[in-house]
Formats: structure tokens, C-alpha cells, sequence
């Protein structure tokens, strides 16, 4: 049986812009148009099953798109229902109010097709897990525990795929992370303490640390070479775009990973001595999740064959480390790697031999 199709709700007073965005999303979803914010309005109430989203114009008669908003957040529909403003005024002022009112994301006219595809349907994917969670939550807590760890893992491991992983990696980045959490609780005890529970929701969130890639084009995230500074720039921003996207669904925010998932997410490129990016933390600045994952990421990036390198030995990748090759690190986190580097070892070929069985 096909799979029903979702909707997509575009409001613009200019049917020329309707025309684009129309073309853009037709061939995976079904689309109602709609001239100005009182008909939105209406669409909205003709579909109490929900929609997908709605492509928000600000500046139109008889009800503008901040009003729209307005409306839709006195309904508490704005939990449910992802609203991206699209728009041509890039007065910082304006868009202020238009996340302030509850818009997930503005988007800047003119409209670029590619762009605005990939940015729409990754929200709209990520609400439709988040809202098959929400309902197995519903039928079995505990059963939904599993299912949440499982649904992250799949989808960061997709952009594993992008990336030319073969979906390991994330496995592999939860594994160490655990490994090297669990070395420095029994290093220090008094100042690393996680019950279970919460190192299950790291776990969780270090599998997410990537998830900003999806917004990195195809041509930089797998350029065999080394990148342009241009280039550069624009790979540091999965940082902080993994950060929007995890904003950008309401039920993730409710979520208990959360809080880890946008710290890992945004963090995880930190470095002890405050040369990382995106925001120059140093020290006890940066959570010890995120310089977990931090050291985990450049472990498996050096043991694995990449477009641009071949893999190094264990031993190599681990001296890289150690020797400042790679990074400033938490001086005590080096000493946990030093002591841990054999247990590291064979928990990362079982992994791998594991995701090839």
C-alpha cells in the first residue's frame, strides 16, 4: 500500500513565489497554497490532523506573517507544527521577533532550490521521528528507551553514509566515548560521577555529534583534497548547524538528551587550550562529554581510511594524540588514553567486527 503523502502549506501574496516553492516541493509532498495570513489560518483549521509545515511569508495583506505566528502560539500549535518564515527583510531586529514569536527558521529571499529542500525536509524528517517516539513513548516507557537510542543512531548514521562512512563510525564514537567516561570516573570519583541513565543519554548524544554535516554540501564533505580556507569555514559550521537543526524540533528540546546532544553537537571541536571552534572554549570551559567525544572522533578519524588519507596504526594514532599532533587535550583525559589505549584497541576491533558480522 503507498505511503500517504504529507503536506506542506505555503503562504505568499506573490503567486510567482508560490510557483517556486511549489515546483521545489511537489514531487514529495502534496501542497495548499494560500494568499495572506487569514487564509493560513484556515487551511491550518481544515487540517486538524496536523501538517507537515508551513512556508511563512512575513510582509503580506490582511494578515501578516508575524501575526500568523502570533495566532498559532495563543493556540499552542506552534509545539507541533514547524513554521519557517520565508523572507526578503534581513533587519537582525526583525528577524529577532520572528524566532522570538516561534518560527524554527528564517529563511533569506531570493530562494535557492537545493538549499531550501534540504534544510525544510531535514526538519520534517527529524519531527517525523521524533513523533514516533513521542507515541511508542505513550504504549511502553521502557521500551521506547532502546527505540530512542536506535532511531539517533540511524539517523546519524545516514549522514555517516553522506559523509562515505559505513555507518560504524557512530557506533564506534559511542563505544569509545563510554570507554573513556567510564576511565575517567575511576581516575577521579569525586569529580566524574554519571549513574546510568545518564550515561546512557551521553552515549546517546555522542552519536549526534555529526548531525550538523547534513548541511554541508556534498562537493566539501567528501573532497578527496585538502580544503580552501573558503571551504574550511563553511565545515566548521556543522558545529553549530547541528545545533539548529536539534532546535529546530520541538520534542528534541523536551527531550532528556537534549542538553548533551546540542553541547556534544557544538563543543565536540573545542580544544584544552581554547584553539578549537566554534566558540574558543578552554579548559573546564568545555563539558567532559564533549571533550570525550572530542577525543573519540580524532581516535577513529586516524585509525580509519578517509577520501583524503589512509589509516594509521593504533599505536600511531595514539602517539599523534599524545604528542599534541592533533589538538590540545585535557591533560588527565591524555594520562585516561595512556592507560586505556589497549582496552581501546580491542573494544574498537570488536565493534568493527561486529558491524561486519
Amino acid at each position: 500500500m503507498q505511503e500517504e503523502r504529507q503536506t506542506i502549506l505555503i503562504v505568499d501574496d506573490v503567486e510567482l513565489n508560490r510557483a517556486i516553492l511549489h515546483m521545489v516541493f511537489e514531487e514529495e509532498f502534496e501542497i495548499l497554497e494560500a494568499e495572506n495570513g487569514a487564509e493560513a489560518l484556515s487551511a491550518i483549521d481544515a487540517h486538524p490532523s496536523g501538517l507537515a509545515a508551513v512556508l511563512l511569508d512575513v510582509v503580506m495583506p490582511v494578515m501578516d506573517g508575524f501575526q500568523v505566528l502570533e495566532e498559532l502560539g495563543k493556540r499552542g500549535l506552534l509545539e507541533q507544527l514547524p513554521v519557517f518564515l520565508i523572507t526578503a527583510e534581513n533587519d537582525p531586529n526583525v528577524l529577532k521577533r520572528g524566532y522570538d514569536l516561534g518560527a524554527v527558521d528564517i529563511i533569506e529571499k531570493p530562494i535557492t532550490p537545493y538549499f531550501i529542500k534540504r534544510r525544510i525536509g531535514n526538519v520534517i524528517q527529524l519531527n517525523n521521528l521524533v513523533r514516533t517516539q513521542d507515541e511508542m513513548l505513550r504504549e511502553q516507557a521502557e521500551e521506547i528507551r532502546s527505540l530512542n537510542s536506535s532511531i539517533l543512531e540511524t539517523l546519524a548514521t545516514a549522514i555517516e553514509f553522506r559523509d562515505q562512512e559505513s555507518g560504524e563510525h557512530v557506533l564506534r564514537i559511542r563505544e569509545l566515548t563510554m570507554l573513556l567516561l567510564h576511565g575517567m570516573m575511576e581516575r577521579d570519583p569525586q569529580r566524574y560521577q554519571f549513574d546510568e541513565e545518564e550515561l546512557r543519554l551521553i552515549g546517546d548524544a555522542a552519536v549526534m555529534h555529526d548531525l550538523g554535516k547534513i548541511a554541508i554540501p556534498d562537493q566539501i564533505l567528501n573532497k578527496p583534497g585538502k580544503l580552501t580556507p573558503e571551504e574550511f569555514a563553511i565545515m566548521k559550521t556543522h558545529t553549530t548547524q547541528g545545533c539548529i537543526l536539534l532546535d529546530s524540533v520541538p520534542q528534541v528540546r523536551s527531550n532528556p538528551v537534549y542538553d548533551y546532544a546540542y553541547d556534544i553537537c557544538r563543543h565536540h571541536h573545542e580544544r584544552w587550550n581554547g584553539r578549537g571552534y566554534p566558540d574558543g572554549l578552554a579548559g573546564d570551559e568545555i563539558s567532559i562529554w564533549a571533550q570525550v567525544v572530542a577525543l573519540a572522533d580524532v581516535y577513529d578519524a586516524l585509525v580509519s581510511e578517509r577520501v583524503y588519507k589512509k589509516a594509521f596504526s593504533h599505536e600511531k594514532a595514539v602517539d599523534m594524540i599524545l604528542n599534541g599532533e592533533c589538538g590540545v587535550f585535557n591533560p588527565e583525559l591524555m594520562e585516561c588514553l595512556r592507560e586505556m589505549a589497549g582496552e581501546m584497541r580491542t573494544r574498537y576491533l570488536q565493534v568493527r567486527k561486529d558491524g561486519k558480522s
